[in-house]
C-alpha cells in the first residue's frame, strides 16, 4: 500500500522562528515514516534564509529533499505553516500551522482563513484563546448589509514548539566560534536579550527593545562598583551591515537621552546564528540571565531555549510564552494592557487591539535584585531547567503531534491505492486457419 501524500507549504528554509517551527515538525513527519514527506519552501518576510549545512537537522532535511521528486498525484495531507490569512485548501484533508497573535485580538481575515481548513494548530493557549473568542459582524459586499456573524467554525489544537535537548543545554565544545567571541566584553555579569528590533518608534516595537534599554540605562546609571552589562541578540530582520548601523543608532539616540556620565554598557550581536551557536551564547560564562519585556508573544521560543541553561529568566508576565515559563521558577513582570500604537498596525495586528507594557518600576528592581542576589535566583532557574526538559522537549512533542495525526476523530484515515503484483499476462497464441 502507498503511503499517503504528506505536502508541507512552509519558510523551512529561514532564520525566522517559523522557519524553526517547520524543521521541527517536518523532521517528525519525516522520521515516523508513515508518510511521503514533499516540501514547498516559501519565503518569510524580511528574513535571512537558505539551508545551513552545519546545523544537522538542516543537512538531515536537505538529504531527504534531494531523494525527493514532485508528485502530480492528489495531496492527501496538505499543511500550511504561516500566517492565517494565507492559508488555502490543497488537499483531501488540510491543516494549518501557525504560531498565532501577540495582542488580544486577530483580524477577521484570519478567522476566515482558519475556517478554510479542516484543523487549525496554534503554539499556545494564548493563541487559540484569542482565536476562539473572535467575533465580527459579516457584511454583504454586494449590499453592505450585515449577513450573520463571523467566528470560528473549524478545530484548533495547542501544539507546542518543543526544545531539541540533543542541541539545547548540551555540554558546549572546547572552542568557541568567532561570532561568539565576547572577549571585548569586560563585564562579567552580562543580561542577554533575543529577538527582532522591528517596526515602531520608541516603546511601540513588539519586542519592545527600546525600553528595555532605557530602563536598563535608568536602573544602573551612577552606581558605583561593577555594573552589568545588556547583551541584545538583535537585527531589524536581514542580518546585514544597514540593519547592524540602525540598531546602533537607536542605542546611541537612547543614551543620549539619559542624563549622567556613569551608564553601563550595552552590546550588539548581529548576525545569523546555528543553533549551535545559539547554545553557545546561552551558555556562555559571561551571559547570567535573560531579560525579555516583549509585549506580546504567540510563543517565545528563545525563552524556552534559554530555560536549558538553568539560569535566570526575567520576562513580561502576559501572553504564550506563560505555557512554559513556571511562575514559581521563573520572573514574570507586572504591567498592564495598552491599545496597539497606529504605527504598529499590519498584517498581524489591528488598530483596536491591545498588548502588555511592563511596569518600569518593576523591571529595575528585578534587574537590581537578580544582580545582587543572583545564587537565590539561580535556584529557581535550575528548577525551570527541570521543569522544560520534563514537559517541552522536541520529543513530546513530536509524541503530540503523532497522538493527533493517528486520532481518527481529529484526523480521517485517507484510503490509499493497493499496489497489485499480478502476474504478467501474455496474449493468447493465434493459430492460423
Amino acid at each position: 500500500m502507498n503511503k499517503p501524500r504528506f505536502v508541507i507549504s512552509s519558510p523551512f528554509d529561514t532564520y525566522s522562528g517559523y522557519g524553526a517551527r517547520s524543521r521541527d515538525i517536518i523532521k517528525s513527519l519525516i522520521k515516523s515514516d508513515k508518510y511521503q514527506v514533499e516540501l514547498l519552501s516559501q519565503r518569510w518576510g524580511d528574513t535571512s534564509w537558505g539551508f545551513c549545512k552545519e546545523h544537522p537537522e538542516w543537512a538531515f532535511l536537505l538529504n531527504y529533499l534531494a531523494k525527493r521528486e514532485w508528485q502530480q498525484t492528489p495531496i492527501d495531507y496538505w499543511m500550511q505553516i504561516t500566517i492565517p490569512n494565507e492559508f488555502q485548501p490543497v488537499g483531501k484533508f488540510n491543516i494549518g500551522v501557525t504560531a498565532g497573535i501577540e495582542s488580544d485580538q486577530t483580524k477577521p481575515e484570519w478567522v476566515e482563513g482558519l475556517n478554510r481548513m479542516n484543523l487549525n494548530w496554534v503554539s499556545s493557549n494564548h493563541a487559540k484563546s484569542v482565536f476562539e473568542k473572535a467575533s465580527f459582524d459579516r457584511i454583504d459586499k454586494r449590499t453592505n448589509q450585515k449577513a450573520g456573524m463571523l467566528k470560528l467554525e473549524k478545530p484548533i489544537e495547542v501544539v507546542f514548539e518543543g526544545v531539541d535537548l540533543t542541541t539545547y543545554g548540551t555540554k558546549l565544545e572546547h572552542t568557541t566560534p568567532k561570532s561568539l567571541d565576547l572577549s571585548n566584553i569586560k563585564e562579567s555579569f552580562c543580561y542577554l536579550f533575543v529577538g527582532h528590533w522591528m517596526q515602531g518608534s520608541f516603546g511601540h516595537d513588539r519586542k519592545n527593545v527600546g525600553v528595555l534599554v532605557k530602563e536598563f540605562y535608568e536602573t544602573f546609571k551612577d552606581i558605583k562598583g561593577s555594573k552589568p552589562a545588556l547583551i541584545l541578540k538583535a537585527s531589524v530582520g536581514t542580518s546585514s551591515y544597514i540593519s547592524r548601523e540602525e540598531i546602533l543608532n537607536k542605542i546611541a539616540k537612547i543614551r543620549r537621552s539619559i542624563k549622567s556620565k556613569n551608564l553601563p554598557n550595552v552590546y550588539l550581536l548581529n548576525g545569523d546564528f546555528t543553533d549551535k551557536e545559539m547554545n553557545e551564547l546561552y551558555n556562555h560564562s559571561k551571559v547570567k540571565a535573560m531579560v525579555s519585556t516583549t509585549k506580546g508573544e504567540g510563543f517565545g521560543r528563545p525563552l524556552l531555549e534559554f530555560s536549558t541553561t538553568g539560569k535566570p529568566i526575567i520576562a513580561s508576565g502576559w501572553s504564550g510564552h506563560l505555557d512554559f515559563l513556571n511562575t514559581g521558577f521563573t520572573t514574570l513582570l507586572k504591567g498592564h494592557l495598552e491599545n496597539v500604537h497606529p504605527s504598529d498596525a499590519n498584517n498581524w495586528l489591528i488598530a483596536e487591539s491591545k498588548w502588555f507594557q511592563v511596569d518600569p518600576k518593576d523591571l529595575k528592581n528585578y534587574l537590581k535584585t537578580i544582580f545582587k542576589k543572583y545564587k537565590e535566583y539561580s535556584i529557581k532557574g535550575k528548577q525551570q531547567k527541570h521543569y522544560v526538559k520534563n514537559n517541552f522537549s522536541w520529543d513530546k512533542m513530536n509524541t503530540l503531534i503523532h497522538s493527533i495525526l493517528e486520532d481518527k476523530n481529529k484526523v480521517p484515515e485517507i484510503a490509499q491505492q493497493v499496489e497489485l503484483n499480478l502476474p504478467k499476462l501474455g496474449l493468447p497464441k493465434l493459430k492460423k486457419i
